[in-house]
């Protein structure tokens, strides 16, 4: 008589099924909990890199910011230069001149003018292609402003932008005069100097000596809400 086939896993007792079973359980609760810790300290990793990234980033701006403070402390207390000792080459002077409000022309002992006897109404400041009234360009002197004046039959139109590149954008005139004994021609109330060409470097050091100078007549007072003359361009 054959024997009767029996089931392997009846061989296996109950209680060693339920401690394989409790095992199982018991790795998987283990592999969750190292995942989450995994979770964590990767979290934590990449915490600590961004905190040391702003601090890295933070300190790079402070640096930046302090040396840019240094420059602007280092920068503002530099000297500024004395009008007074500035030498210009050639610098013409002419004192005791008049200043008249007048509604007549003016017989001006210069070309240009550089002072005297004017007009009532200012010319307003600015960048003009025509030759603007002596009378009232002598006003605008009054009031420190700084009159460029050029030969347009020697400074072309590059020229003219070379002196608006070096020449304030307020309280300044800038206009052609033909007739003129020079290039270029700067002038303030009682001085003048006759320049070589656009490039001369003294037209620089007239502007910083005389633009809107105090010892002009009327220092301050107003370079626009005047005259504005034919030509005016800027």
């Amino acid at each position: 008589m054959r024997p009767v086939p029996t089931d392997s896993s009846s061989s296996v007792p109950p209680k060693a099924k339920d401690q394989a079973k409790k095992l199982t359980v018991k790795q998987e609760r283990e592999a969750r909990r190292a995942e989450k810790v995994a979770q964590m300290v990767a979290q934590q990793k990449k915490q600590q890199r961004n905190r040391r990234i702003g601090i890295f980033g933070g300190a790079a701006a402070g640096l930046i910011a302090l040396g840019l403070v240094i420059t602007f402390v280092v920068t503002s207390a530099e000297p500024k230069v004395d009008p007074a000792s500035i030498s210009i080459g050639e610098l013409q002077t002419y004192d005791n001149l008049t200043s008249n409000h007048v509604s007549t022309t003016v017989d001006y002992a210069q070309t240009p003018p550089a002072g005297g006897d004017h007009n009532a109404v200012w010319l307003n400041c600015g960048v003009y292609d025509q030759q603007v009234p002596n009378e009232n360009a002598v006003h605008a002197l009054e009031h420190g402003a700084v009159w460029v004046t050029y030969d347009p039959a020697v400074v072309d139109e590059a020229g003219v932008e070379t002196l608006r590149s070096k020449l304030p954008d307020t309280y300044v005139v800038l206009s052609p005069y033909e007739g003129i004994a020079a290039p270029v021609v700067a002038s303030a109330w009682g001085n003048q100097v006759f320049l070589d060409g656009v490039d001369d470097e003294r037209l620089g050091d007239f502007v910083q000596k005389f633009w809107r100078s105090n010892d002009a007549p009327e220092p301050g007072a107003a370079c626009t809400g005047g005259l504005d003359a034919a030509g005016k361009v800027a």
